[in-house]
């Protein structure tokens, strides 16, 4: 019975250990991602404040040699709001990053960043939106 309980306490592991291994060449294949945007601000010019939001889609290009996840992205503001692509861009591919800014209750200019994190070179991409909100007519 004693012999039991160490298998029992030990199987667990030696199982983690196979499917770690298992896993090292799928790891190895391919070198570092590395994340080019090809055009990182975007301006908007002159966006009226009651003509709702608007938005750009920033082409996020994978030049390394192995994926790139977007495990992450982060806007300086409720009002701007970015959706990435959730599939590993493998080398060579392209994805979308769509960023939408809502200028209600917003009149003036802005600035605004959007900061993704991959797991590439760079692993911390800025990307910028700007424009000049016309206030609504009362």
């Amino acid at each position: 019975m004693r012999r039991e309980n160490k298998i029992g306490k030990f199987l667990p592991l030696l199982i983690l250990a196979i499917l770690s291994l298992a896993t090292l060449p799928v790891l190895a294949k391919g070198g570092k991602p590395h994340g080019v945007v090809a055009k990182s601000t975007h301006d908007f010019g002159i966006v009226k404040e009651d003509g709702g939001p608007v938005s750009f889609e920033f082409i996020l290009t994978n030049e390394g040699e192995g994926n790139l996840i977007v495990i992450d992205a982060k806007a300086d503001c409720g009002c701007t709001r970015p959706e990435f692509p959730k599939a590993p861009i493998a080398p060579g591919k392209s994805g979308k990053v769509k960023v939408t800014y809502n200028p209600l209750g917003r009149p003036g200019s802005f600035d605004k960043v959007v900061t993704l994190r991959t797991n590439g070179s760079p692993s911390k991409i800025r990307l910028k939106i700007r424009g000049t909100v016309s206030p609504k007519n009362k």
